[in-house]
């Protein structure tokens, strides 16, 4: 099978940003610097993107441009016979799968909120009412289900387009308008009356609030929004020439990254404290329940809201047509199906696979996997983000770096081929001893704070022994 390629390098920093531009970034990201404190936040966000983020996305990047394969079958280009690196490529997959399982519901959200505010259904309404949509909407197994459908039957279709006029066209126009959308809408925020306490707030560091729980959410949100250690960056390495160091394509996509994750907080905070919106205790639901609350008593709000949850829908869906390719291209070696056909049986079956998530809020409602208040969702985002994102970045460095794997020398030699920003040597330390240490420990907090209980985490099970 011939490898397809990028038809340009934008094109391919396009749907490199694409895919870990998504719900992470324009919904996560805010409500956890409005739970943590703001400016502080952000700023321990900044760093650990830079120190963590950017060297495994260098390395997933060579992983793929070096094999030329897709996650599954990259090890087995690189690795040397009688090793077992090529097991985590099967759980990549199973990964992305598991990911798209849930997140085609959460676009199937964004979709629903922004035909709502189109159609005018949350203008002109109580705040009340706007609160109560969002539950309407999760009690609605047809409006869930459906929404979910859309979304899938979409991504399918892109992708049998191919990759240069599907997957990569498609993606520079949705993140172009991303672009622009968010510059509008940030101009508006900033003519608000409270901008100027938002944006004090955001934007201010403020250390005294700073905790264990700051520094940790702000490493999960650094890990989590660009979906290192599931293939997901190494399936467009594969797709790449050697024209390019990948250094610097890497920090291009980062900041490209930040730039969506910090303008979405440049368009919230400043809304919020405009119609006293308590970012503090809003949590998950402050881009739903909150924004609604806040374009419904805003001037022209159904204008801005329908632009707001448009540009939602770009960020979501980029990473959603970036997903699918990555588990379309590991098919398509496991096969030798043609791209037409397996865009229609992986279409198919992530549609089954996406059912229980949709009805996880209504006909699986008394499902309660943690707490009494989780879901089908919480089960699904628990095994990527907490396990297979951090195990997996954990393996791709391993494997990048330790003699018994590819090796730090060909891991430096195919991420400096090219022009650009270099690896330096004086990183191999660094990337060899301490870089692993910080993932693992990321891991290991994070399976130790986890709520598997409404009253039990595994750390206050060890300090009660």
């Amino acid at each position: 099978m011939q490898r397809e390629r990028l038809g340009s390098r934008l094109g391919f920093i396009l749907l490199s940003a694409g895919c870990a531009i998504g719900v992470g970034n324009v919904w996560k990201f805010p409500w956890m610097a409005g739970q943590y404190g703001g400016g502080a936040f952000v700023f321990i966000y900044l760093i650990f993107l830079v120190v963590l983020g950017l060297p495994v996305m260098v390395m997933e990047f060579s992983l793929g441009r070096a094999s030329q394969q897709s996650p599954v079958k990259l090890y087995q280009k690189l690795e040397r016979p009688g090793q077992k690196w090529h097991i985590h490529g099967y759980v990549a997959l199973a990964a992305n799968v598991i990911l798209m399982m849930f997140y085609t519901s959460v676009t199937g959200w964004i979709l629903h909120y922004f035909v709502s505010f189109a159609k005018g259904n949350m203008t002109g309404i109580t705040d009340d009412a706007a609160a109560a949509h969002f539950g309407n909407m999760l009690g609605d197994p047809i409006i869930m289900v459906g929404f979910m459908a859309v979304v899938v039957v979409l991504g399918s279709l892109i992708l049998c387009f191919g990759l240069q006029k599907g997957v990569e066209r498609i993606t520079k126009i949705m993140m172009i308008a991303l672009l622009i959308l968010m510059i509008v809408l940030c101009i508006n925020s900033f003519t608000l009356d409270g901008a100027k306490e938002g944006l004090s707030f955001y934007l201010k560091p403020d250390f005294s609030k700073v905790d264990g729980s700051v520094v940790v959410g702000a490493m999960n949100q650094a890990f989590f929004t660009l979906s290192l250690g599931i293939g997901s960056m190494a399936i467009f390495g594969s797709y790449l020439g050697k024209e390019r160091s990948l250094m610097g394509e890497s920090v291009n996509i980062l900041v490209l990254d930040t730039f969506v994750a910090i303008m979405a907080g440049l368009i919230i905070f400043p809304a919020s404290f405009t119609y006293n919106v308590d970012t503090s205790t809003a949590g998950p639901s402050l881009l739903f329940v909150s924004m609604s609350k806040v374009f419904n008593n805003m001037p022209g709000g159904r204008i801005w809201g329908t632009l707001f949850f448009l540009f939602m829908v770009f960020a979501a869906m980029s990473t959603i047509i970036a997903v699918f390719e990555n588990i379309m291209a590991c098919v398509r070696e496991l096969t030798g199906w043609d791209r037409v056909k397996t865009s229609i049986v992986c279409g198919g079956a992530i549609l089954v696979l996406s059912i229980p998530c949709a009805i996880g809020y209504n006909l699986w409602a008394d499902f309660h996997p943690f707490a009494s208040d989780s879901a089908v969702l919480d089960l699904e985002d628990f095994v990527v983000s907490n396990c297979c994102l951090p195990i997996g970045s954990l393996c791709y460095v391993l494997f990048c770096v330790s003699k018994k794997g590819w090796g730090f020398d060909n891991f430096l030699e195919e991420a400096n081929a090219g022009k650009g920003m270099k690896v330096q040597k004086w990183m191999r330390p660094y990337m060899t001893y301490v870089l692993p240490l910080i993932i693992f420990a990321l891991f290991l907090i994070g399976i130790l704070t986890f709520k598997f209980d409404d009253n039990f985490t595994v750390l206050s099970w060890i300090k009660s022994l």
